[in-house]
């Protein structure tokens, strides 16, 4: 889906492990991307395919969304912009599933990065969470152990994320950084906050296991009480006042 996915593994694991992680990566690109007019997702989005005749891991996954759907109040929409468009939660969904087949394959301690969303099992690890304007900066160091980071922003991707009850970019955040233990939720619950704009911190207040970090123009930073826990060294506002 034209994103970096990068594999740091601490522990011996075959080669053929990793081909293999590769290898589920590309066949998910090959089925859930809406970029690709033949994938299964394409073909449902345009009516060529009926969901109930598609794979069963992409009916699961449309089953998630709908459930994301409903638990955001309907933030996290996957067909927001008119099609259909689960890379909100496909992207971390995947990377999960690709942590797991290195676990099977003996890894115990690893860091996957797919797009600056990171999954990590074992550690701790120290995980950078960049400045929504800055490229050469980073907002916060986070310190995680079994957990996920995800970040939605407009940095990247320009405007892809928009509030489904007005359709339009939110203009009052910059940035929305979730950690916690399932990077697919994590994934979908940033990109849901970022949709709901300046309602997003209040709503993030609320997640149940999952911690966030809002920044809004002007440098301000909104966090959850809980987040603090996972930075490293200087606080957050230190480490944007410095960039």
């Amino acid at each position: 889906m034209g994103m970096p996915v990068r594999a740091l593994v601490r522990d011996a694991v075959p080669a053929a492990a990793l081909d293999g992680m590769f290898g589920w990566l590309r066949w998910v690109d090959a089925t859930f991307s809406p970029f690709l007019a033949g994938s299964e997702i394409g073909r449902i989005g345009r009516g060529a395919l009926a969901p109930a005749d598609a794979h069963p891991l992409v009916r699961e996954v449309l089953d998630r969304c709908e459930a994301l759907r409903e638990a955001t109040g309907g933030a996290f929409d996957v067909r927001h912009s008119g099609g259909l468009d689960p890379c909100g939660l496909v992207k971390g969904w995947a990377v999960e599933r690709a942590a797991s087949r290195l676990l099977a394959a003996g890894a115990r301690d690893l860091l996957l990065d797919a797009g600056g969303d990171v999954v990590t099992r074992g550690g701790p690890w120290r995980v950078g969470i960049r400045h929504p304007r800055r490229r050469d900066r980073v907002a916060a160091v986070l310190t995680v152990r079994d957990a996920a980071v995800a970040t939605s922003g407009a940095y990247e991707r320009g405007e892809h994320i928009r509030d489904p009850r007005s359709g339009r970019a939110p203009a009052s955040v910059e940035s929305v950084t979730v950690v916690g233990p399932d990077l697919g939720t994590a994934d979908a619950y940033a990109t849901a906050a970022f949709a709901l704009g300046a309602g997003g911190p209040a709503w993030t207040a609320g997640l149940d296991g999952y911690e966030a970090m809002t920044i809004v123009p002007g440098d301000r930073v909104l966090s959850t009480p809980g987040f603090a826990r996972h930075c490293a060294g200087a606080s957050i506002a230190a480490s944007l006042e410095a960039a």
